[in-house]
This record gives structure tokens, C-alpha cells and sequence, in this order.
């Protein structure tokens, strides 16, 4: 089974880019970030022709996550737990049978600038509440993955230039340190598990020639649990996405499953 995490920066600009990069690839799921629509305004009839049962948890103009699946999504949840009065749609669960149950999560992590400052109090907040629910899955002994664009970049050789990051909120300590205290929990980073060192990215800045130069950061994840774990066979990135027309500033991260 494939698996992909897109961020696509609005589904009505990516309205050819995604369905080639689908026609082109065939992924079993995939979890998409920032459609930035409402769920009545999601063109979900463009996938199901294709073959893909949809599951969307949109918002006017920001966010949005949505999961496209070629099975059949079972038990599907909007909304990180934790906190009531967040209405960011930046969270999706739902289930899809194969060999055996996979639980998806679909997340789309704040950004957390300008930090210091509410919405980096706001990013470490929400990265709490997703310690917890990932200490849920693991408890659960659950075959389960955590996957989106988490706006974290891991570690200096995940940056082209990590001293432009330094004080960025995807780069700086706190970030980073939230990020690997879920990660030691007990996941597994699915694309350092299959590919070391420096160089890979999944997102390029549309200013200041960043795509040109290569001047990338690796912030788009799959977390696995260790249930999950054992049936990686590869992981990958669809790094030439970029360089299609009208392209998103991330590109397709994915991993196939013994599912």
C-alpha cells in the first residue's frame, strides 16, 4: 500500500497539478494539508472519479486537511483532542482495512511565526496535545501513522542553509524538541529510517529562486508506530513535483506499507 502526504497549498490552485501527480503515481491514500476550503466547496467528485472515497475537514480561505483513499475509510475524526475551543481544521483520523487495520492521522502543524509570540505558544500548545494523542496510538499498540506537514525541520542537514533558520519557529529548539519527544516516544521517521544524510527536501520557498538553487527544508513527516514500522518496505520523496506547472511549495512525501 502507498501512502502520500501533500501539502497543496489550496486545492483550487492545485486543481491539474494534483490530479496528474495522482494519475501519474497512483497512490493507495493520500493525506492532504491546507486545501484551504470549506467541505461543501471541495471538489470531491474530481477524486472520486478517479477511484478515491474522500474524507475532509475544510476551512474558509486557511487550512484544511482531507484524506483521499482508494479503500473504503472507516471511523473517520476531525479535530485534534485537547482543547475544545480550537477551531483550526488541522487534524484527520479514519481507518482503511487491507492485510490488516491501519489508523491514518492527517495533520497540518502550526507554523508558529513570529517567535516568540502567540503563534508559537500556540505551536508548542497543539505539539502537546499531539504527544498525547500519539501516547493513545502507542498504548493502543495500534498499526497507525502520524503524517502531514508538521513545520519542523528535524535536524540541521535537513535544511540547505540551517543558519537562515536559526530563529525561525519550524527550526528553533523548543520546536525541535517537542518534535523529537513525540518522535522518542517510540515512532519511527519514516524517510531517515530508509535515507541518510544531508540534501532532501519537500518544500521550496516561491521567493527568491529558492526551487532553482535547491535552497530547501525537509518539513513534511511520517511518524510510525512501531506496529507500523514492521511493514515498511521504502519511503520516498516526489522531489521533481516542483518543477511541474502552477506547483505547490511542498511536494509528496510517501511510504509503501506490507498492507
Amino acid at each position: 500500500m502507498k501512502i502520500a502526504t501533500f501539502n497543496i497549498n489550496g486545492i483550487k490552485a492545485r486543481a491539474q497539478a494534483l490530479p496528474d501527480w495522482l494519475d501519474a503515481t497512483q497512490p493507495d491514500v493520500v493525506l492532504l494539508q491546507e486545501i484551504k476550503s470549506v467541505d461543501e466547496a471541495f471538489p470531491t467528485e474530481l477524486f472520486e472519479d478517479r477511484g478515491y472515497n474522500v474524507a475532509t475537514h475544510g476551512q474558509k480561505s486557511f487550512n484544511g486537511v482531507a484524506i483521499l483513499s482508494k479503500l473504503p475509510l472507516e471511523d473517520v475524526s476531525r479535530g485534534l483532542p485537547g482543547d475544545d475551543e480550537d477551531d483550526h481544521a488541522r487534524w484527520i483520523e479514519a481507518t482503511v482495512v487491507g492485510k490488516t487495520a491501519l489508523r491514518l492521522c492527517g495533520l497540518y502543524l502550526p507554523n508558529g511565526n513570529p517567535a516568540p509570540g502567540p503563534k508559537f505558544d500556540y505551536k508548542l500548545a497543539w505539539m502537546e496535545r499531539l504527544r498525547h494523542r500519539a501516547k493513545d496510538l502507542l498504548a493502543n499498540e495500534e498499526v497507525a501513522l502520524m503524517a502531514g506537514d508538521y513545520n519542523i525541520i528535524p535536524q540541521a542537514e535537513d535544511a540547505a542553509r540551517p543558519e537562515a533558520w536559526r530563529e525561525d519557529a519550524l527550526f528553533r529548539p523548543e520546536s525541535r524538541a517537542a518534535f523529537h519527544r513525540i518522535q522518542n516516544l517510540g515512532f519511527t521517521e519514516a524517510f531517515r529510517a530508509r535515507t541518510p544524510g544531508p540534501g532532501h527536501y519537500s518544500f521550496w520557498d516561491y521567493q527568491a529562486g529558492a526551487w532553482n538553487r535547491n535552497d530547501g527544508i525537509r518539513i513534511d513527516h511520517f511518524l510510525l508506530t512501531p506496529q507500523c514500522a514492521d511493514l515498511l518496505l521504502d519511503a520516498g520523496i516526489d522531489k521533481e513535483v516542483r518543477g511541474g506547472e502552477k506547483p505547490s511549495d511542498h511536494v509528496p512525501v510517501w511510504v509503501e506499507l506490507d498492507l
